[in-house]
């Protein structure tokens, strides 16, 4: 047997077969999935890279980034691993190497230890650095550092930002530190990276561009249209083509604009970016790894959609559904907090009217900016601290979904839900569902919306319950979610598929007052929702 039939360690680094026809077609849907290291050259490269193809006897196959480079791998400067979607399976659900692994992403590591780490996941020091090199090929702490060496290169190579601000978005605590570890990582100092012709640095002024990775295949037009349904005036702005919003805090605001990477017309037709262009305004540096982790979660980039649709696909409905929709994927939220008040002022109204009486909350309890950033920009969408107490009734809220809402807003300033990396989906529902007012289809649909938690399902939703059957009777709850089960770890994927395909009209113009643009839709929502 040759020298790369036998795997790397990592559990999710597909077979070496499929690895290897995947390097070799230069496959898309693999991009992140595993990474190619040549021994002769001590690169790693994504499998799309577009250098030559190397000798398959010096090829090794590495599951995560980070365990290449523990093996002594530098990225590949051209096809730049940092644009690589994350490992969408690792990522997701409630497996404690995912948990743990989106706390990395939020940070934790850069100011706490590894115990830190492993006891929010409930797991021993020990325990976690075991399940990280047995599944990832590297420990937490490798990982941590090579998430943050990454993003710094992204940085040097696509901005103009000062270096030493770019060590502190990377989170390193010194300049003299960040040299030092990039130029140990790398072999090169970070200001020899910026003298490499390979790049334009985008944006000008307080502007940055930056590119966001996905596996293909990914419906962009699907995703603004359910975000343009809910979009709220003086906060977001959603067209055709992009989805743009204002960003606080209040002391230090910025606005962002998200749209399909554009196309080179002279490369050739299949050689797309597989990428969203992101372009953000007046954000401090210390917060751009923290956005960025915000929108690939909204936007659901790091998703594996051949993995889910194989996996969905034992149900025939839902088999139908993604062989006609094979690229849509779950539209998470920008923020926590303002996913649950909408998600309580949908209970049992159509989406049109949610919205009206967000936009309301919105404009009189929200901060408005000193200086609008333009059209439908022009204020924050208020925080727990301001609708703990608010008059709600004043915006045309009941009583019920008003104290609904304060209930919320208090139990977040007191620690009694949360939106935190660690929790299940099980955790987090019977926190929500302990409070006055909310419901299992609120609290799974705040989940689902706030969390992007691919497991998420409202078996209450009407929708789901008159659409699933083929018989035209609706299910029940109890009869949905045994069906479902069929579906997990991926149910939150089948809802999106089914109320995209129960929407009664085409998505490819702008809503109009009445649309539902996606499942919650024009239907009421489940009795059992409140």
């Amino acid at each position: 047997m040759d020298a790369i039939a036998t795997p790397a360690p990592d559990a999710s680094l597909p077979h070496w077969r499929v690895c290897e026809q995947a390097r070799i077609s230069r496959d898309p849907r693999f991009d992140g999935l595993f990474f190619t290291a040549v021994t002769s050259t001590g690169i790693y490269c994504r499998p799309v890279c577009p250098a030559p193809a190397a000798k398959r006897e010096n090829v090794k196959y590495f599951g995560h980034a980070a365990a290449a480079e523990a093996a002594g791998f530098r990225p590949c400067l051209r096809c730049r691993p940092e644009l690589s979607p994350a490992e969408g399976a690792w990522r997701r659900g409630d497996a404690a190497v995912a948990r743990a692994l989106k706390l990395i992403d939020e940070g934790l590591l850069a100011e706490q230890p590894l115990a830190a780490l492993a006891e929010r996941v409930g797991l021993g020091e020990r325990q976690l650095r075991r399940l990280f090199v047995e599944r990832l090929g590297a420990p937490p702490i490798g990982v941590h550092g090579t998430r943050r060496l990454l993003f710094a290169k992204q940085l040097l190579t696509e901005t103009r930002l000062p270096i030493t601000e770019v060590a502190m978005a990377a989170g390193f605590g010194s300049l003299r530190r960040f040299n030092t570890t990039f130029r140990e990582a790398y072999r090169m100092a970070p200001r020899d990276l910026r003298r490499r012709p390979n790049e334009t640095p985008n944006g000008d002024g307080d502007s940055l561009v930056l590119r966001l990775g996905y596996r293909p295949p990914y419906d962009f037009t699907a995703m603004l249209d359910f975000l343009r349904g809910r979009a709220l005036p003086g906060v977001e702005v959603v067209d055709e083509h992009s989805y743009s919003r204002v960003i606080g805090p209040i002391e230090s605001p910025g606005w962002l604009r998200v749209s399909a990477w554009p196309s080179d017309k002279r490369k050739a037709a299949d050689d797309h970016p597989h990428a969203l262009k992101l372009e953000l305004h007046g954000p401090a540096p210390a917060r751009l790894l923290e956005i960025i982790n915000r929108l690939r979660r909204m936007f659901d980039l790091d998703a594996d959609p051949n993995a889910i649709a194989t996996a969905l696909s034992v149900d025939p409905r839902l088999k139908a559904l993604f062989a006609k929709r094979p690229g849509l994927r779950l539209p998470s939220g920008w923020d926590g907090f303002e996913i649950s008040v909408r998600a309580i002022l949908g209970q049992q109204v159509s989406v049109a009217a949610a919205r009206t009486l967000a936009a309301r909350v919105a404009q009189r309890f929200g901060q408005a900016l000193p200086k609008p950033f333009g059209p439908g920009l022009e204020h924050l969408f208020p925080t727990p601290e301001a609708l703990a107490d608010a008059d709600l009734a004043e915006v045309g809220l009941t009583r019920a979904r008003a104290d609904t809402v304060r209930t919320v807003a208090r139990a977040l300033l007191e620690g009694r839900v949360d939106f935190r990396a660690e929790r299940t989906l099980d955790d987090f529902v019977a926190r929500w569902v302990a409070l006055p007012g909310i419901g299992p289809w609120t609290a799974h649909y705040v989940a689902l919306r706030a969390l992007g938690h691919p497991d998420a399902f409202p078996a209450d939703d009407l929708v789901l319950q008159k659409a699933m059957p083929e018989d035209g009777v609706r299910m029940s709850a109890k009869a949905l979610n045994s069906r479902a089960e069929a579906w997990r770890p991926w149910r939150a994927y089948g809802v999106i598929q089914v109320w995209r395909d129960s929407m009664p009209v085409p998505i490819a113009k702008a809503a109009k007052p009445g649309d539902a643009p996606a499942g919650a839709s024009a239907a009421k929502k489940s009795r059992k929702a409140a």
